[in-house]
């Protein structure tokens, strides 16, 4: 994780792209509020033009707003990739193994069978042509 934040990229196209997607965001944003009635509007308006205007004539300025926001963008993702894995894990791939356990279904064949001689699969040799090596597998 501290990789990643040391990794972040910041140059003047980086300012440019978070301020005018900022900017833009909070301006649809008072839009809605303006559009709902309520009064938060102009702050929106304000903080929005803030983020373009600095995006547009001074997008160096705005350095410490992305790093800070690409840094939380970050941490916030390292832990949300770990919550769904792990909800996934438990709420998908349990239940199937519970499940096949169950019925006694062993999907991998992995159970030893002392009375087998091998565990090789005999395949049928099947004539070779020029397409078949183009798709091996």
């Amino acid at each position: 994780m501290l990789e990643d934040i040391r990794n972040i990229k910041s140059t003047k196209k980086e300012h440019r792209e978070f301020g005018l997607t900022i900017g833009i965001i909070l301006v649809i944003l008072g839009l809605v509020a303006l559009w709902r009635g309520k009064g938060l509007c102009p702050y929106f308006f304000v903080s929005g033009a803030f983020f373009i205007f600095f995006a547009l004539a001074l997008p160096g300025f705005l350095k410490p707003f992305q790093k800070t926001w690409m840094t939380f963008s970050v941490v916030i993702g390292f832990f949300v990739s770990r919550l769904i894995l792990s909800v996934l894990f438990f709420a998908v791939l349990t239940p199937i193994g519970i499940i096949s356990r169950i019925f006694g279904k062993d999907i991998l064949d992995e159970r030893i069978d002392k009375t087998r001689e091998s565990y090789w699969k005999e395949r049928e040799a099947e004539p070779k042509d020029r397409k078949s090596y183009e798709n091996q597998y």
